[in-house]
């Protein structure tokens, strides 16, 4: 799979948090592909480095999406060197897997301040830069989980799903600026995580997908790419699922 050329983003000063490996990884790739100037966010230096490997030109900066004077920084970094955000990808994510009754409260806070408020504090640094464009993409990278639960993800599925509450209350306030705001929503991709499952487990996941195989980190970044480029101009508010057909709506 290649990127469309026919929905290129010349000209767009792009950031992908989370993008040191697996779907941020290929999503930073894909944009650049794309035409896109990318940088991307990892929260150690090693992770940054894999970045500016990839994109080149030191690319690649260290940011704990929690930290709102990194977040500021980081902004202001981009825009002294290449000018104001105009595409936000929104990757960055942990996880905090546990039963709700055996669930730490530090262990939801981790995942909420990350995957939730973290999401938030970016995507309203980079807002001003959009609005004085009248014209801007974020897309907010969601799950399948955050619709269709998932047992011993009682955090995750609540900040996944508050994602999408997010984005579409942020679409509202927006459009009128020619910004809009959309979800990819994951279903189960072949990355290091599903990786590390033995071969009974990865055959059960495939089994109750229609398609019968894992997504590919691709498959999320080519429609990650569909709504950053022209071709996704007159869509927002909306989720966009990859799963296979695991979950339909």
């Amino acid at each position: 799979m290649t990127p469309d050329t026919a929905n290129r983003i010349d000209d767009q000063v792009v950031l992908v948090t989370g993008a040191s490996r697996g779907i941020g990884q290929a999503t930073a790739a894909w944009l650049k592909a794309l035409g896109g100037d990318v940088f991307g966010t990892a929260t150690s230096q090693g992770g940054a480095d894999r970045i500016s490997q990839d994109l080149g030109d030191g690319r690649g900066l260290v940011l704990d999406v929690t930290d709102a004077d990194a977040i500021q920084n980081t902004i202001r970094t981009i825009n002294e060197r290449a000018g104001a955000v105009t595409v936000l990808v929104n990757n960055a994510a942990i996880t905090r897997d546990q039963l709700l009754m055996r669930l730490k409260d530090e262990d939801w806070d981790a995942v909420m301040n990350t995957n939730l408020r973290g999401l938030m504090q970016v995507t309203r640094a980079c807002l001003r830069g959009m609005l004085k464009a009248r014209a801007g993409r974020v897309v907010n990278v969601s799950s399948v989980v955050g619709y269709s639960g998932n047992p011993g993800q009682s955090n995750y599925a609540a900040a996944k799903a508050g994602v999408a509450g997010f984005t579409r209350s942020l679409a509202h306030e927006v459009g009128s600026r020619g910004i809009t705001a959309n979800v990819v929503a994951p279903g189960f991709i072949d990355t290091d995580m599903t990786r590390e499952l033995d071969e009974g487990q990865r055959q059960r996941l495939t089994d109750g997908i229609p398609l019968g195989r894992l997504g590919t980190v691709e498959d999320v970044a080519a429609a990650i790419g569909f709504l950053a480029g022209p071709a996704g101009s007159y869509l927002t508010g909306q989720t966009l699922h990859v799963n296979g057909g695991m979950y339909m709506t």
